[in-house]
């Protein structure tokens, strides 16, 4: 099966948060490859629900594909459906997201990215799932000034409670990994955008203010850098790891990107940090409107830049991330411009 685990035909695979953004893309990507796919979604209202159940009715008239309204945090609910059809593999990409939200909105943070993926965990227990894969987040890197961010570096001082509970989500499965022998495969995303995106993410919203003549907010008075990741690069990178379970390291090294427990941690991320001022004039090309801008300071719990190392990806699966920025807004405003009319 192309883009199935080593060994598994027929193979059925859980996407928590199938309605999201990149779950969305990720179940349709397995369901091409040909997996049996089981996906849950909690479709709250933290951004316009009606694009999650477009999301979905992409989703839903494929013969393989099996959808339920489920929230993560409901203890119960995870343990019935644990109980029920054998997943060989599990991808985590359920979460509360958004770093300026998290000021606002804490317990909804730990509700969902640490109890519920604590309720995942327990489910991939239960089952003796052969491979988990989880979203973890370029923002865990935090304080860290180094520059790639690069697994091999600590991550221990987190700028948003964001960061932190998915920070806190790779220790706890780390933990399971060592405790019960759970392959895990954490991924740190950076930046992802392209069609069917988060609303709330600055490319979503820059295109809807530009369009409507209003102005854009610019915080750090433009002087920041993000390395923009293509959703296609995210899920390929993504679907290329399933089948590359890690494994148990007979010597514990100093190292926080491997461990003597079956659990890695890996950057997708298309190691092209971009200053803001360039994304918008990008973005201006093409929409072919000029923005207006807003000039701020910068957001408590934000970074200046981010910053994907990629080789330790390169060394495991021979690939990288490598679409350019024109090339993707360009597909994200063409699917904006037919799916906004």
């Amino acid at each position: 099966m192309a883009g199935g685990a080593a060994g598994l035909m027929d193979g059925r695979v859980l996407v928590t948060g199938a309605a999201g953004f990149i779950g969305f893309h990720m179940a349709r990507r397995l369901l091409a490859d040909g997996w049996i796919v089981s996906g849950i979604d909690n479709l709250n209202d933290y951004y316009d629900p009606s694009l999650k159940r477009d999301r979905l009715a992409q989703l839903e008239g494929h013969p393989a594909f099996q959808f339920q309204p489920l929230d993560l945090a409901n203890r119960e609910a995870m343990q019935t459906l644990f109980a029920g059809p054998h997943f060989d593999v599990v991808i985590n990409l359920a979460a509360q997201a958004g770093v300026r939200h998290s000021l606002k909105a804490p317990h909804s943070y730990v509700d969902s990215n640490v109890v519920g993926f604590l309720n995942v965990l327990e489910g991939c227990r239960a089952q003796g799932v052969s491979h988990l894969l989880f979203a973890s987040s370029s923002s865990v890197y935090g304080a860290n000034n180094r520059l790639p961010y690069s697994v091999h570096d600590p991550v221990d001082h987190p700028l948003s409670l964001y960061a932190a509970t998915k920070r806190a989500g790779e220790l706890v499965a780390h933990s399971y990994a060592h405790l019960y022998g759970i392959p895990s495969t954490g991924l740190r995303f950076f930046t992802v955008y392209g069609p069917w995106g988060r609303p709330d993410m600055a490319y979503f919203s820059f295109t809807q203010k530009i369009l409507a003549g209003q102005p854009i907010p610019v915080f750090n008075h433009g002087q920041m850098r993000r390395d923009f990741t293509y959703i296609d690069d995210i899920i390929e990178g993504v679907t290329r790891l399933i089948p590359h379970a890690p494994e148990a390291q007979n010597i514990w090294p100093e190292d926080p990107a491997s461990s003597a427990a079956p659990f890695c941690i890996h950057n997708i991320g298309n190691h092209t940090p971009i200053a803001l001022t360039d994304f918008i004039h990008t973005l201006e090309g093409c929409l072919g409107k000029s923005a207006q801008i807003e000039w701020l300071p910068m957001q408590d719990g934000d970074v200046v830049a981010t910053y994907a190392d990629v080789s330790p990806l390169q060394q495991s699966i021979d690939f990288a991330p490598d679409t350019s920025l024109h090339k993707g807004l360009q597909h994200f405003v063409t699917w904006y411009r037919q799916y906004y009319g």
